[in-house]
């Protein structure tokens, strides 16, 4: 580890973490997550936890999270269904009802958010059109989400990713190849991309706690979502190995990692260096 390196980790107050394939992949958690978060509480820094997931509430991604004996507060989780509610309401305040295609658990959060979910009526006119990671998704709801893209409504995803990592054998479609679907069917992309690696998910997080995105750590297994929001937020984007991306694709890819680790744990190693 060079002495710049050195001193860019030295600096960190804050670190966000990116969860599947981060501190767990799918059911499993794995043995150094809770290691790993303590050491931070050692060395006085604070975390955070960043999903592009907008398919659970935060009270269920809180209780999972309890479950692994892993642990959060309110405060300390976010979510791209919250992100997605914040940039509604402060670019659409007029805005009362939403076409959701997405889980019945994230159209709840919009719901408790004071919004009216649009059903596949024709006649149910949405203000605002919102496509997420939807494991519940319904044809005609697909169809009719489309058709309300092609009508030139304005139109939010909630996270560009194309799959969602799984240790099950199976592939995980998820809210960016489904937006890709709407996209050949109409010709339309959405008009803004809430998720990572949109910095405002992680300046969300540190304007709340006064720290300046210099002094803050992005970790995930994703270069184009995790990675490239750490460096497009001006923080230390760091790549863990543990989850979809592999050496091959980090040698192939344009966004440059600030930091490439194994893991979390070899990370905490690298964070304890930087301060002896």
């Amino acid at each position: 580890m060079n002495n710049e390196l050195k001193e860019r980790l030295r600096d960190i107050k804050h670190v966000a973490l990116d969860m599947d394939g981060t501190i767990y992949l799918g059911a499993t958690l794995f043995p150094y997550t809770i290691p790993f978060l303590e050491k931070l509480d050692r060395m006085g820094i604070s975390y955070s936890f960043l999903t592009n997931n907008p398919t659970k509430s935060i009270d269920a991604y809180l209780e999972n999270l309890r479950k692994r004996g892993v642990p959060c507060r309110p405060d300390q989780m976010y979510s791209t269904a919250l992100a997605t509610v914040d940039y509604i309401k402060h670019h659409f305040p007029e805005a009362k009802n939403l076409f959701l295609l997405g889980t019945p658990s994230m159209i709840s959060q919009f719901e408790e958010a004071g919004y009216h979910s649009c059903s596949e009526d024709v006649n149910d006119v949405p203000d605002v059109v919102v496509a997420a990671f939807d494991m519940t998704l319904e044809y005609k709801r697909l169809c009719r989400c489309a058709w309300w893209a092609s009508q030139g409504l304005p139109y939010i995803a909630t996270n560009p990713d194309w799959v969602c990592p799984t240790d099950q054998p199976t592939v995980l479609v998820d809210c960016g190849s489904i937006c890709a679907c709407i996209e050949a069917a109409t010709g339309r992309k959405p008009d803004v991309v809430i998720g990572k690696p949109n910095p405002d998910i992680l300046y969300g997080i540190l304007d709340k706690k006064g720290i300046k995105p210099s002094e803050a750590a992005m970790i995930g297994d994703r270069i184009y979502t995790d990675v490239k929001t750490g460096i497009n937020a001006g923080a230390v984007g760091v790549l863990v190995l543990s989850g979809e991306t592999t050496m091959e694709i980090a040698n192939a890819s344009d966004v440059v990692p600030t930091v490439i680790c194994r893991d979390i744990e070899e990370f905490g190693q690298m964070l304890e260096e930087a301060r002896q």
